[in-house]
């Protein structure tokens, strides 16, 4: 079924007036008489409406679910170059990441001015938006305008987050970090967090930094790309928060 994103005040009319870009959606799809559509609004809520006469018209009661992830789930990472940024955006939401913070650090290859941030958000909100309507997705992640290194501590620290970082002693596994944390995640408001860095990893002072909020993990024995990272890293803890304890 196709999924068409609308404000949630649309899901009470029996038939909606599309907004435009959800009606450029559907003029492309070329519907059927009859066919059924899902509308969302990206935030728990959807409602099952029939084509029929050019119009869609409601064929069933709004349905909505309870939360997003329980505990919230973050993804802090530093903004990578061009395509890999959108992919792990795509990637994120479909993993159920409930907000990415994007992070400018001191070796972020990507430098985005404060005078074009805001419209960065807005795309990069745009690509969670369609991977949350082609992944069947209930919720569309909080897609936060890039922040510096420095800014994203004060986030971090309302989180339990977890960083792969190289330490001594060496840090423990990250599904085995989780599990021993599970229930410091389900008690803070801000949930579980992973915190990827950049190309060129974080500089030691960063790191120290960023340790003094955040415990250190281990995601395997090879070296991971960036992006890679940072998938492999939520879908770890997505996974987990899944599984009973």
């Amino acid at each position: 079924m196709h999924r068409l994103l609308v404000d949630t005040t649309m899901l009470e009319s029996d038939a909606p007036a599309l907004p435009k870009d959800a009606a450029r959606h559907l003029k492309v799809l070329r519907p059927e008489e009859g066919e059924r559509f899902e509308l969302f609004d990206g935030k728990g809520a959807w409602r099952v409406y029939a084509h029929s006469g050019g119009v869609l018209s409601a064929v069933g009661a709004i349905c909505r679910e309870a939360g997003a992830a329980h505990p919230p789930l973050t993804l802090f990472a530093c903004v990578t170059k061009g395509s890999r940024w959108d992919w792990t955006i795509e990637k994120a939401t479909e993993l159920g990441a409930s907000r990415i913070v994007p992070v400018i650090s001191d070796r972020t290859i990507v430098r985005i001015a404060h005078g074009e941030r805001e419209a960065k958000r807005e795309r990069w909100t745009r690509i969670a938006e369609d991977a949350a309507r082609q992944s069947d997705a209930r919720w569309i992640p909080d897609v936060l305008a890039p922040v510096s290194f420095r800014e994203s501590l004060a986030l971090v620290a309302g989180t339990t987050c977890f960083v792969g970082a190289l330490v001594e002693p060496p840090a423990r596994p990250i599904l085995a970090e989780f599990a021993l944390r599970r229930g410091e995640c389900a008690a803070k408001e801000g949930g579980a967090a992973v915190f990827v860095g950049p190309e060129g990893d974080f500089t030691p002072e960063e790191l120290a930094e960023l340790l003094k909020v955040a415990h250190p993990v281990s995601l395997g024995p090879t070296v991971l790309r960036a992006e890679t990272a940072a998938i492999f890293a939520l879908g770890a803890i997505a996974a987990a928060m899944q599984a009973r304890p």
